[in-house]
């Protein structure tokens, strides 16, 4: 096996990898690498938009205002405003790269701006309702045609190699990763000067998720497993409005459906529920909504609730959500005569690995940003439509940051050892696990939570761990087996975090500590 070296190592594909990867690629040499294709990751999936302060009735201080609302007291304040104040520029980088945002109807030279929950004004940039996928193709346009990236696809990263594996004495530094090229199934050493990981997030550790099937928790796991701090991981937001139907897996309902006017409704009736929950009704932040639409559910013993547009004109409808029509109408509901059936479903996840406002992690050379990262903007809950945001902010700072650090040592990265393992004898045992895995946080460490159900939880957990453990140690490496195990530590990540927050805030709410305590703090999780 010959190692492979470049100048900087990009792990994910999403927005925050490619755009990362374009800003580098005119002095560096760039692999990216993601599991699937360049359009697999859950930036392509990404309906709502961009929040951006582009109209000028509108601040960056609103913008910062209704950040720190919906993040419940926990956003770190330089980091909302870093990021609210390169907003402009970020959507300007995406125009000169040739992104066709949706144009003002009225006043073609202006970008429509659209609102979401949460937001106080009209902010949204967005390409219809298919935001993420108009951005991402054109992206990839151009890196697919650039000399200086190298795309790496159906290759998912084994284990980041750091100065600890080496056996080097010296302060932890990250040298690369072995990674696993699925197509021969062999494991590969990349060398990098700087590594930097773009995986995103963590939504498949639960049954009902918005997130393409990708998202794994990777990135989370293989920096902490290198000794990485990871914080706030009990911050989960479940989008409230997944479509609810069998042959509809993971589509989500944008919230700007609730923007541009959309109700919750009581199935079988045409009762509104959100009033009783709170003031802002359909417009309220995710969290609220969420829990709103789970207690109605549990309640009422129902499967969903509605959420219904139909009282807009039907030409708006078709205008301004047409792949939201198109799905729905291919599964047999015109949304401009009839309401959405939805569920919440897992959607994003707010904590990850701690980086600066560089994107710099704990380790030296290591580098992570978008969905991954825990850089303190979203707090205890991320405002809609902040992440794309976030992903392009941080992609600029890391690439300005690993542009003025200079060119380290190089090392040479050993080749990996299999010569003790065999090939698995049943498979079976990883699709089980996964299933249990999926199921019990679903029920144990879901929207609402209570000490037991986390003690329930972390004890499955506990006995799935050391099943993988000596999988892991027996057979050769598997896409499946390293997803799983990747899966299980970011599920112990997540309900020790959840463990640890003796309140509610956010989008943890426990049972056991309903109220929110006076002083917000971070949950960091440290290697002892």
């Amino acid at each position: 096996m010959n190692e492979t070296h470049v100048d900087v190592l990009i792990i994910g594909a999403g927005l925050a990898g490619m755009s990362l990867a374009l800003r580098l690629a005119e002095n560096k040499r760039v692999a990216l690498l993601t599991k699937g294709e360049l359009l697999d990751a859950a930036s392509a999936w990404a309906q709502g938009g961009i929040a951006a302060v582009l109209d000028g009735t509108d601040s960056h201080e609103n913008h910062i205002r209704d950040t720190h609302v919906a993040g419940a007291g926990l956003c770190d304040d330089a980091a909302v405003r870093f990021v609210v104040e390169n907003g402009r520029q970020s959507v300007e980088w995406l125009i000169e790269q040739g992104v066709a945002f949706t144009m003002d109807e009225q006043n073609h030279a202006e970008l429509h701006l659209t609102r979401e929950g949460g937001h106080s004004h009209r902010r949204i940039v967005h390409a219809a309702d298919a935001t993420g996928h108009a951005v991402q193709k054109t992206l990839v346009q151009q890196l697919k045609s650039h000399p200086n990236i190298i795309v790496m696809p159906h290759t998912i990263a084994v284990d980041l190699v750091v100065s600890r594996r080496l056996g080097y004495d010296e302060p932890t530094r990250c040298y690369g990763a072995y990674v696993l090229d699925k197509s021969t199934g062999r494991v590969n050493a990349i060398s990098a000067d700087f590594t930097v990981l773009a995986s995103g997030g963590a939504g498949k550790v639960y049954v009902y998720t918005t997130n393409p099937d990708v998202a794994t928790g990777d990135g989370v796991a293989m920096a902490w497993r290198a000794g990485c701090r990871v914080a706030n991981m009990e911050f989960i937001q479940f989008h409230p409005t997944c479509l609810y139907h069998p042959q509809a897996k993971s589509f989500l309902i944008s919230e700007a459906v609730r923007g541009e006017g959309g109700r919750l409704l009581i199935p079988g009736t045409q009762t509104r529920f959100m009033e009783s929950h709170d003031e802002r009704l359909e417009l309220a932040p995710r969290d609220i909504v969420a829990r709103a639409i789970d207690y109605e559910m549990k309640k009422r013993g129902l499967d969903f609730v509605h959420l219904d547009i139909s009282h807009q004109n039907p030409d708006f409808i078709r205008t301004h959500f047409p792949t939201i029509y198109e799905k729905c109408l291919s599964l047999g509901i015109d949304i401009t005569r009839e309401p959405i059936p939805v569920v919440p479903a897992a959607h994003y996840t707010c904590g990850g690995v701690v980086t600066n406002l560089d994107g710099c992690t704990d380790i030296a050379n290591l580098y992570a940003v978008g969905e991954v990262a825990c850089t303190g903007l979203h707090g205890a809950n991320r405002l809609a439509s902040n992440s794309l945001l976030e992903c392009l902010v941080f992609s600029q700072a890391a690439a300005e940051s690993i542009a003025r650090h200079p060119k380290p040592d190089r090392h040479v990265i050993p080749a990996w050892d299999e010569s003790r393992v065999s090939d698995a004898d049943e498979e079976v045992i990883i699709s089980h696990n996964w299933d249990e895995l999926r199921r019990f946080m679903w029920d144990y460490v879901g929207i609402v939570r209570t000490d037991k159900r986390l003690a329930r939880a972390m004890h499955r957990i506990e006995l799935l761990k050391s099943e993988i453990h000596d999988y892991y140690a027996n057979f050769r490496v598997s896409n499946d087996l390293l997803e799983l195990r990747n899966l299980v530590q970011t599920a112990e990540l997540i309900v020790r975090c959840a463990q640890a927050r003796k309140e509610s805030r956010g989008l943890h709410y426990s049972l056991d500590y309903p109220h929110t305590l006076d002083t917000a703090s971070s949950t960091v999780l440290t290697h002892t």
